[in-house]
């Protein structure tokens, strides 16, 4: 038979089809809806406005981020545990008891464990256990001695015992230290191990020293002698070649020897007999028989280490020698061979250099078994405290798991202006609030790809006294004139707290449609700001750079000569006649350009928008399309998220998260301004100059279309001359 399928439910939010979760039926059957139609298929566990500690028990492997399969783990290891998936949808802290599902073993211990931490807090009748009660327990379990982790505290377990809590403390320095559930540092078992098997081969290997004479009177001797021997075996060595090199052809003789030059280089520097220079010299002088010299003639800088050799070496092998040959070198690590060999197999660990006798004794004394049934007692708790983490991750999840939801597969919270676990909280700058903001840990590589969400973004560095924290809003209504690099506001985040905001990068974005038609006449109007600005000062350089020439000129005393005095001021007719032409030719041009506009009688208006359109028109355009691809999803992928859709933020919803200062409509409102900016040139020359234009229009006939027919006099005078002609007359001044 069949089984029926859920019946989901479906909204249209931000461009999207978003599904509804309200019931446990759907948290029950998640994991049947399509993951296509999530909205998000991945967030981080940082940086979002959710309990931490409920997304660490979703996140299994620890990565740092939920996953979709982790999240639909987490909703049927949930949905298991309890009887009626509806209690996941209460949204409370607080667990009944009945809700527990006992009919499989992982309930049946967390109700257990439930009963077990009530009764210890004297609450043995409670039907209901809640997540404080959980959590107190686990803080005690983490502060008892034997708290489950595995990890062995010496300074709670073993402070009677300071043999034990001495080894135990010698394992950690020498091995590394683990941390245990309570945050203190502890002896894992895996370090105990190794430390009692590095022990072990330690004890092993010094075991084999009485086998490794070499033909001295004792292991000890032998073992002397190999490291005397190991200390100046390369140097002689290369002495040896070097002679034999020599002895084969004398011309090598010369090539193979320090060269005056070299030690002349030498001369020049304060020398020590240890120094790295010097010992890199050959060991003694190359000649041709090959005997190295074991006193005399030998580099100073292995003096001592030829003596220890000589010593321990030469003299019990080979009896007092001055002198050794090749043949005698050769037999002589022949004989040490084994002792170097067994030198080479020592255990290279923390422990390498321990005593044999402490080796021994350390393995006798029985300290590990000790030890390990410490942490066996210790592992033996841990049942419990895996069981008092389920119960926490059944009540974090019974309270947070819906909200969760309908903040990764919907984003239902966001849509209902509820807040979305992405938003930070509210930025206050400009005269208006911005609801869209995301906490940003790199600013540089989240604008990148923010950058694709074709909307106005204000990166803003945040500081509330020490704290520092980087946040972006999203500007999604009003103008964007006055928003620069350098502009302060305020942030409050979700709890209330506020932070000292400044703007730090901008990503430019159309607002609105509006804003894009000004655009072009705000730029032309700066550009001629700019400009004109640009040319008053480098006239008031120029003026500047005069006045200061002049004042250097009349401080050095020289009185000015005809030629530099000034000229008595006076008119010149040809400058003013010049300044009257030019004033006629701008009065013909403007004269001209409004009559061909009022040449277009009822069609000026039209023209009129034409002009604007083709002015403001690209930037509407460009404008248009950018705000139809306005979404949210870059801004949260750059911030760790994995948005599957489209969410797109339309002008609606883009005046709701950026909304504009506003006056209360029951408030008292005075629109007088004392202060209030007054015009300095009378209104009643403006009026002058208009008129006179208009008069000079009309004279021209520009008003003809606009004007009624009596008060065209040149078309009513052709009329009547019209009128009053012979009839016989009509076609020759037709013709004409």
């Amino acid at each position: 038979m069949q089984t029926q399928q859920h019946r989901w439910q479906f909204v249209r939010a931000g461009g999207v089809d978003q599904v509804v979760i309200r019931t446990g039926a759907d948290i029950a059957h998640l994991a049947e809806l399509d993951q296509k139609l999530w909205v998000a298929l991945a967030c981080p566990t940082r940086g979002v406005e959710f309990d931490p500690a409920t997304l660490d028990v979703i996140d299994d492997n620890g990565d740092g981020r939920i996953r979709a399969p982790e999240l639909l783990a987490a909703c049927q290891w949930a949905v298991a545990h309890v009887r009626d998936p509806e209690v996941l949808t209460s949204g409370t802290d607080v667990l009944a008891l009945a809700s527990i599902n006992v009919d499989n073993e992982t309930g049946a211990a967390m109700h257990a464990e439930a009963q077990r931490i009530l009764a210890l807090a004297g609450q043995a009748h409670s039907g209901t256990i809640s997540l404080g009660q959980v959590q107190a327990r686990l803080t005690d379990l983490h502060a008892m001695p034997l708290n489950g982790d595995g990890i062995l505290n010496p300074a709670k377990l073993l402070a009677d015992a300071p043999g034990l809590h001495a080894l135990a403390q010698r394992i950690m320095d020498s091995y590394g230290a683990s941390t245990g559930c309570d945050g203190e540092p502890g002896v894992s078992p895996a370090a105990l191990a190794q430390f009692f098997a590095d022990v072990q081969a330690v004890a092993d290997w010094h075991g084999q020293a009485p086998a490794q004479s070499c033909g001295l009177a004792s292991p000890a001797q032998a073992l002397a002698a190999a490291q005397a021997l190991m200390a100046v075996q390369a140097k002689v060595e290369d002495f040896f070649a070097r002679c034999r090199l020599a002895a084969f052809d004398a011309t090598a003789l010369q090539p193979l020897s320090p060269s005056a030059e070299g030690y002349a280089l030498l001369g020049k520097e304060a020398l020590h007999a240890g120094d790295r220079v010097v010992a890199a010299l050959p060991l003694a002088a190359i000649h041709a028989d090959a005997l190295l010299p074991l006193a005399q003639g030998l580099n100073p800088a292995w003096v001592d280490a030829m003596a220890v050799f000589q010593a321990q070496v030469v003299t019990p092998l080979l009896g007092a020698q001055t002198q050794l040959s090749w043949p005698q070198w050769q037999q002589l690590c022949a004989t040490l061979a084994p002792c170097q060999a067994w030198l080479a197999a020592q255990p290279s660990t923390p422990v390498a250099t321990m005593p044999v006798d402490e080796a021994h004794a350390l393995l006798a004394s029985g300290d590990q078994q000790r030890l390990l049934a410490l942490m066996e007692q210790d592992s033996a708790e841990a049942s419990r405290q895996k069981e008092a983490k389920n119960l926490e991750k059944l009540i974090l999840l019974q309270r947070d798991l819906l909200l969760l939801l309908n903040n990764f597969v919907s984003f239902s919270s966001f849509y209902r202006r509820q807040g979305g676990i992405f938003q930070a909280g509210t930025l206050y700058l400009d005269g208006r609030s911005c609801e869209l903001t995301v906490d940003v840990q790199d600013p540089g590589s989240h604008a990148a790809l923010a950058g694709l969400a074709k909307t106005f973004l204000a990166y803003c560095e945040c500081r509330r006294g020490d704290k520092v924290r980087t946040i972006v809003a999203a500007f999604t209504a009003g103008d964007v004139d006055f928003l620069f690099v350098g502009r302060k506001g305020i942030f409050y985040d979700r709890q209330g707290q506020d932070w000292d905001a400044t703007i730090t990068t901008l990503i430019d974005n159309p607002t609105s449609i509006g804003q894009a038609f000004f655009s072009p006449y705000k730029k032309f109007l700066r550009f001629v700001e700019a400009q004109v600005a640009q040319r008053a000062a480098s006239k008031d350089a120029a003026v500047t750079e005069g006045l200061q020439a002049k004042a250097a000129h009349l401080a050095g005393g020289a009185a000015p000569t005809p030629a530099e005095a000034p000229a008595p001021s006076k008119t010149d007719v040809g400058t003013v006649a010049a300044i009257g032409v030019a004033l006629g030719s701008l009065s013909t041009v403007a004269v001209a350009v409004l009559s061909k506009v009022l040449e277009l009688g009822p069609w000026i208006p039209l023209a009129l928008l034409g002009v604007m359109l083709a002015i403001s028109g690209p930037s509407v355009l460009i404008a248009w399309m950018k705000l139809r691809e306005r979404s949210l999803g870059p801004i949260l992928d750059a911030s760790g998220w994995a948005i599957n859709g489209r969410m797109k933020i339309n002008l609606p919803l883009g005046r709701s998260l950026s909304q504009q200062a506003q006056v209360p409509s029951n408030a008292e409102r005075s629109l007088r301004d004392p202060y209030a900016q007054k015009s300095s040139a009378p209104w009643w020359l403006a009026l002058v100059a208009v008129l006179l234009v208009l008069g000079a229009v009309w004279s021209q006939g520009g008003l003809n279309p606009w004007l009624p027919q009596r008060w065209q006099p040149a078309a009513h005078a052709e009329t009547a001359v019209t009128s009053a002609a012979p009839a016989g007359a009509a076609p020759a001044a037709a013709a004409q």
